[in-house]
């Protein structure tokens, strides 16, 4: 029997991490549940348990880290995904394993704050290069070894709805994936594999808003407030992949934001941005 397994990007810290954790919890849940006798929920969900899960991130430590924290057993993989080579680490892998993947999630990526002076050529060419060609080619070379009932999570961002002056680079490299996200899940509806755009709005317990305010010299965006936690964010996000919807806004900000970017202009809505970035 082929192993089930999930892989987690970015998993070092974050969102990513907190995934990890998470699918951890959920799965002795299953254990217990086994333990009781009650096998007949797991007979029910067979694509619900792990054998393992797969970490992704170029921070060795972090991640061997979680193994003392979790009781799923964990491989490490120390890969740098802006590096080309690096996938093709993880085809050699997949080809040699041939595991059952059930859970893809994209959690890898970072930003940056600024004007386009004050962020370099490498900075950005790091951005598109992890928020979009990483995920993109993660989920092309594991797509085949998944099967009906898998989840594709692919972690887009608020800013992915409508253009934001001073996070050009980074609102477009989530329009990038959160335009990739919905019309693979298109593709892949006979496959019966679903795949869901998370588009938390700012998490304020995540690394992601620190390394963004570095180059942020001027202050161009001064608060972030009601801003989300990791926990939450990723709670929602599994309930909504399990649910197959298209896309989740795990939080009341992101949801109003969604759904305004529907109706009003981009340049009112860059407006709207303009006197918020500066409360």
């Amino acid at each position: 029997m082929k192993k089930k397994i999930a892989i987690i990007t970015g998993a070092s810290s974050g969102l990513g991490r907190e995934f990890v954790r998470q699918l951890d919890k959920k799965m002795e849940t299953l254990r217990e549940k086994s333990a009781e006798n009650l096998k007949e929920d797991l007979n029910e969900n067979p694509n619900n348990t792990l054998d393992e899960m797969w970490v992704i991130a170029r921070r060795e430590e972090r991640l061997a880290e979680l193994r003392s924290q979790i009781s799923t057993t964990l491989r490490v993989i120390p890969l740098d995904l802006t590096q080309k080579e690096s996938f093709q680490k993880i085809h050699v892998l997949l080809e040699e394993e041939e595991p059952d993947v059930q859970y893809l999630i994209n959690a890898a990526g970072f930003g940056k704050i600024g004007s386009w002076k004050d962020i370099s050529i490498e900075d950005c060419d790091d951005m598109i290069d992890l928020n979009c060609r990483a995920a993109v080619n993660m989920t092309q070379l594991v797509l085949p070894f998944m099967s009906r009932g898998a989840n594709v999570l692919e972690i887009c961002s608020t800013a992915g709805f409508q253009p934001f002056p001073y996070l050009n680079v980074y609102s477009a490299s989530k329009a990038f994936l959160y335009r990739y996200s919905r019309a693979l899940r298109v593709e892949l509806l006979g496959a019966g594999i679903h795949v869901t755009a998370v588009c938390p709005y700012w998490v304020k317990d995540t690394e992601f808003i620190g390394t963004a305010q570095k180059t942020d010299e001027s202050r161009y965006i001064r608060h972030f407030p009601l801003a989300s936690r990791e926990k939450n964010v990723v709670r929602h996000a599994l309930i909504d992949a399990e649910l197959g919807l298209p896309v989740s806004t795990p939080g009341l900000v992101c949801t109003v934001h969604r759904i305004a970017a529907k109706f009003i202009p981009s340049e009112i809505m860059m407006g709207i941005w303009a006197i918020l970035r500066r409360i």
